[in-house]
């Protein structure tokens, strides 16, 4: 139930940008992904929506023309042309003006890095590299080696290799084209006669089996996506070529800001940032870049910030109880038959992808390295695939994180005595800055991480899945408020600038589904009973799977069957050991689909569900709220992604891509402006104002939030609480509700200067005298604070 209606001051609604305020850094930004369901016209639609909401920029998918289906805009097939079955440049003009009208900015995400070619016929540059081949005028904007592939791109499209023999021409308006079904290619000028295959053997390219993706192709891919190649972004034409109508939409004010896709690719990323900081002028640019736990940004790239998983990590963690890890560790390896060494685990599965769908680019590696004096080629191999499988992070920046490959190097050399002179060999090559062979070295290091810990371990470790997210570190269980506090004083003084985030289009799962899952760490013991009763009952050959499906089904609860079934089957598939993408084990999965219907049809598994969510539930709820407040006022930039402003318990893409209902928000929305004070309930209008009101404080009053000092508190619920004070606005949020509730706040105080103080949040006011705040009324309506003086001049304007 909603509580009373309270009057008072609130944080106003929409504040209008000028023109010069939307080319700064964004106060708040609302991703929206656009595709050919939710137009351009329809997030123009929601334009006045996002200003009442409180950020100052929309901040959209990839809007370039795509591959035709595309539901992400990752694909793009040309770089001149906004996607028309978004609503192409009309519709992007649309959306501008609406934006504009609202006051509110843009901001573009752009993959600079590849390009989509599932379909030829859809992307003009790849279409004339394989009808010209080195001779295209676009050859060098692709990453090929020629020589490999005897003047012809692979291209791994066919069945067998027996089925060159299904290839046809066909004639068209503009000539020959060879056909492989529904798979069109082009025909070079005068070859086009003969049989299909002698059409096939006379060309630019080669149709190859499928299966030889995995050793033979001689074109850079994104990670394994053999329909995404490369781009030479490196190349001054190239990225002239392929930013023009993207640098035309930001000189013409259409666009604010940019988010980079995969800078880890690039062959150059410092030199691509500088290049693209010149010709944007300087605008707000984010990287998407994954830092592992310890590592910072380059320090010399032209760029704000990453787009925040580094954020995640650290509220997460914060709000995890570290007391949990003995016993859920102990029932992991119940589950396992053994203790799980992560390292060793995460080890074996990047090896398992250097030798499997990234052979080729480890072979392609090991061409540019050439002949190593006194290694065997095997060797060689050898010592290169250990040491992209045993690499810290993602990838070095030469100069910059040269000790990682000295570290790595060093590790590789100890465990594997029989590869010193190959490394030693290595070790000299791969530090050179510039060199190819480090630059390939480095292209190739990101993609091993991703595919072997993201796609791979992430699914195969279940000891507690809110741990298994990109950015994260499963092995770490928990952290300190005083931890978290050092994180935050080290973002306010290097990346104040930089984006944070809770869920994206990638994330494993989304912040309320985490946040309900970060209550199994109080309650070990209850969930290790509930699983040990699900696994007897429901047998899965595949333990730590059914463990991790478990964990999922129950932080989404309730959800479609439909859902359930295609979270299991991806979950499955991406682990890679009892059934795979490309091997598909249909007596597995069917046992697999039986024990997720268990859920569902079996009474006393659906009961025991349904009860244990229901037990859950308001510490999840507690949680959600409170890393809400701590993402969204933490030194940085902040970012709602579309529909999370509510409740929203989603599992991997595409779940997280499902409609999100904006006239339910709006209707919430305008209750809570007309003075409406929620309760924590099923509506999810509590995170809604949580959400609203620091997006315009924000918005409104950036002076606010320009420090960082952490606010103590004294009493027994102390270790319950983190606050901070931004300069103007003190956060307060609630940690470990479930311990909470068994002894309660008690005389738990914050300290902060005596005086009136106002919660932007419920609009009660509270006394700090020489004992502090007491948090036993602060915190009695919302497990939530966001408190200001309550002085004339600092208490914003009512709306």
């Amino acid at each position: 139930m909603s509580g009373p209606v309270v009057s008072g001051p609130v944080v106003s609604g929409s504040a209008p940008l000028s023109p010069d305020r939307r080319r700064d850094v964004p106060t708040g930004t609302y991703r929206l992904q656009v595709t050919a369901d939710f137009t351009l016209d329809d997030a123009a639609a929601v334009a006045g929506y996002l200003a009442d909401l409180g950020v100052s920029h929309a901040y959209t998918s990839p809007l370039l023309r795509s591959a035709a289906g595309s539901t992400h805009g990752y694909d793009t097939v040309d770089h001149a042309h906004i996607d028309e079955p978004r609503g192409g440049r009309a519709g992007f003009d649309r959306l501008v003006a609406a934006l504009h009208e609202q006051g509110l900015g843009l901001v573009l995400d752009l993959v600079p890095n590849h390009m989509g070619i599932a379909d030829p016929a859809e992307a003009p540059w790849w279409w004339d590299v394989l009808r010209h081949g080195r001779d295209s005028a676009h050859a060098a904007a692709f990453d090929v080696d020629w020589d490999f592939g005897g003047g012809r791109v692979r291209v791994p499209v066919l069945g067998s290799a027996d089925d060159v023999e299904k290839l046809e021409v066909v004639r068209t308006e503009d000539g020959p084209e060879l056909r492989y079904y529904d798979n069109r290619f082009p025909v070079a000028p005068g070859t086009g006669e003969g049989t299909p295959q002698e059409v096939h053997d006379r060309q630019h390219y080669e149709l190859v089996d499928w299966r030889r993706a995995d050793r033979d192709l001689n074109y850079r891919r994104f990670f394994a996506i053999n329909t995404l190649a490369g781009l030479r972004a490196e190349d001054p034409a190239v990225f002239e070529a392929t930013h023009r109508l993207v640098l035309d939409l930001v000189a013409g004010g259409a666009v604010d800001g940019l988010r980079i896709d995969h800078p880890d690719g690039l062959a150059d990323p410092k030199g691509y940032l500088d290049r693209l900081a010149e010709a944007a002028g300087g605008r707000w640019t984010v990287v998407e870049k994954i830092l592992e736990p310890g590592e910072d940004l380059p320090g010399s790239w032209r760029a704000a910030g990453t787009t925040g998983y580094d954020a995640l990590a650290e509220v997460d963690q914060v709000l995890v109880d570290p007391g949990g890890e003995a016993r859920m560790s102990a029932l992991d390896t119940e589950v396992s038959g053994a203790p799980v060494d992560y390292a060793e685990l995460v080890r074996r599965s990047k090896r398992e992808v250097t030798d499997g769908i990234l052979g080729s680019e480890l072979a392609r590696l090991v061409r540019v390295i050439g002949e190593l004096p006194g290694v065997s080629r095997e060797d060689g191999l050898e010592a290169l695939a250990e040491l992209l499988a045993s690499f810290p992070v993602y990838r070095t920046y030469l100069p910059d994180g040269r000790e990682h490959l000295d570290a790595t190097v060093a590790a590789v050399r100890e465990r594997r005595p029989d590869l010193a002179a190959a490394l030693d060999a290595l070790h000299p090559v791969l530090s050179q800055a510039g060199s190819e062979a480090a630059t390939r070295f480095e292209q190739t290091s990101g993609p091993v991480m991703a595919k072997g810990v993201e796609d791979s371990a992430y699914y195969r470790w279940a000891r507690f899945v809110v741990l298994n997210e990109v950015g994260g570190d499963p092995a770490r269980f928990g952290s300190t408020v005083e931890e978290f506090h050092e994180a935050q004083r080290r973002r306010a003084e290097g990346r104040s600038a930089s984006m944070t985030t809770l869920s994206t289009h990638d994330t494993k799962r989304s912040e309320d589904t985490r946040a309900r899952l970060a209550v199994l760490a109080e309650l070990a013991g209850e969930w290790a009973d509930l699983v040990r009763g699900l696994l007897t009952r429901h047998p899965l050959p595949d333990r730590p799977l059914a463990h991790l499906v478990w964990q999922n089904l129950v932080g989404a609860w309730p959800l479609s069957r439909e859902r359930a079934h295609a979270y299991a089957e991806k979950a499955a598939r991406e682990a890679g050991l009892s059934t795979t993408w490309t091997d598909v084990d249909e007596e597995f999965e069917t046992a697999l689909y039986e024990m997720v219907d268990a859920a569902y049809d079996d009474e006393r598994t659906s009961a025991e569900i349904e009860r244990f969510v229901a037990r859950i539930t308001p510490s999840g709820r507690s949680n959600s709220l409170a890393q809400k407040l701590l993402q969204l006022t933490m030194p940085g930039v902040p970012d709602v992604y579309q529909g999370t402003e509510l409740w929203d318990h989603s599992l991997v893409d595409p779940d997280n891509r499902r409609p999100v209902d904006y006239a339910e928000r709006r209707r919430l929305l305008a209750r809570l402006d007309d003075g409406e004070v929620p309760g924590v309930d099923d509506t999810g209008a509590a995170k809604l104002l949580v959400v609203s009101r620091v997006l315009r404080a924000r918005r409104e009053h950036p002076e606010w939030f320009a420090g960082y000092e952490p606010v103590t508190a004294s009493g027994p619920g102390a270790d319950h609480l983190v606050a901070y004070d931004r300069g103007g606005v003190v956060p307060v949020a609630t940690r470990l509700p479930v311990g909470l509730s068994i002894a309660g706040w008690g005389d738990t105080a914050l300290q902060l200067p005596t005086g009136a103080w106002r919660d932007l949040l419920t609009g009660g006011r509270h006394v700090s005298d020489a004992g502090g705040l007491p948090v036993a009324a602060l915190l009695e309506r919302l497990p939530v604070a966001l408190l200001v003086h309550d002085q004339p001049g600092t208490a914003p304007a009512a709306g």
